[in-house]
């Protein structure tokens, strides 16, 4: 699989990267066993590039993903984020970008990565009580202590973006990108390829919509948080239903999947956007890089833009948007 530059500041990812969230947290189903098994197989595919939280469990993930990866550590680029802060029971306490919270939850994913330095380390989600520029200030003294070695801000406003760039190179943008999620596009987008920054597109199946495979709500086992996702919510599911259909025609047409199209189309975006789509299982890791094989032509692009416009997906992103393009 090809490496590219994430960013300007020198870090090479592979095309394709693994988002390890629904390894621990939020979607149901699967094993820990697994998990590992599906990380080993990403790495023998090619992919070097691999994505948590320390939100996801909460704190779980790390520790799994760290544990994967421990005999592969010199060979795979690890990201993980602060902010988005969680008691160990699971409840959401705040939104955390102090700087002496910054510090405290970089130990943290150090202990729980089992690493000496993070190699990409996010701010989850921006701290409107504080400054952005006291926020990264804070990781920036986390690079000089050798801690982590680039930085990255998630779901932050052009505005936020620029501020935060002008405290410490941002190495990376993180945020929500797909065919039914194209808010970066406004310019977010824009912003980072003025300055040189990386994008990485998390949900770029529309937390698995995308893909087809599921027809009614009653397809998500319980406890899948994606029941409550507006998206998936009465007749904005059903609508959004007859999107994908549209997209399975053309996979059809195609001859591949339906997920390989909606991979295809934000691989297409540009050359600085890396998708990290998330999965526990194997089959659907191999079926998703087999998406870097598929250009879609200017016909099958003009298509998809024209069915996927930000009046035709119905339904909020989050049940809460407050927290995200601040």
């Amino acid at each position: 699989m090809d490496k590219v530059k994430l960013g300007s500041q020198g870090l090479m990812v592979s095309k394709l990267g693994l988002g390890c969230m629904g390894m621990s947290d939020f979607y149901k189903g699967g094993s820990e066993e697994e998990s590992i098994q599906t990380i080993e197989k990403a790495l023998e595919l090619g992919i070097n590039f691999f994505d948590t939280a320390d939100m996801y469990g909460p704190f779980k993930n790390e520790i799994l993903v760290g544990k994967a990866l421990k005999k592969y550590r010199d060979k795979v680029v690890i990201a993980t984020k602060f902010g988005n802060e969680r008691s160990a029971d699971g409840s959401f306490i705040r939104i955390n970008g102090t700087p002496d919270y910054v510090k405290s939850a970089c130990e943290g994913s150090l202990k729980r990565l089992g690493v000496d330095c993070i190699d990409l380390y996010y701010i989850h989600r921006v701290d409107n009580t504080v400054n952005i520029e006291d926020t990264v200030s804070a990781m920036a003294d986390l690079v000089k202590e050798g801690k982590i070695k680039y930085i990255g801000i998630s779901e932050a406003s052009s505005e936020t973006i620029r501020k935060a760039n002008l405290t410490h190179p941002i190495t990376a943008v993180q945020s929500e990108y797909s065919l039914w999620s194209r808010d970066p596009e406004d310019s977010v987008l824009s912003t980072v390829a003025e300055l040189g920054i990386g994008f990485v597109a998390y949900s770029p199946l529309g937390r698995g919509f995308l893909t087809g495979k599921i027809k009614s709500i009653e397809d998500l086992e319980d406890g899948d948080t994606r029941k409550y996702s507006p998206r998936f919510q009465g007749e904005n599911f059903n609508k959004n239903l007859e999107l994908v259909h549209k997209v399975e025609n053309l996979a059809s047409r195609l001859n591949v999947l339906p997920s390989q199209v909606a991979l295809a189309w934000v691989l297409s975006q540009g050359d600085n956007i890396i998708p990290i789509p998330g999965t526990k299982h194997v089959k659907y890791l191999e079926e998703n890089v087999e998406a870097l094989k598929l250009q879609l032509s200017s016909e099958d692009l003009n298509f998809l833009n024209e069915v996927f416009t930000k009046d035709s997906v119905k339904g909020d992103r989050y049940s809460d948007m407050s927290t995200v393009n601040r």
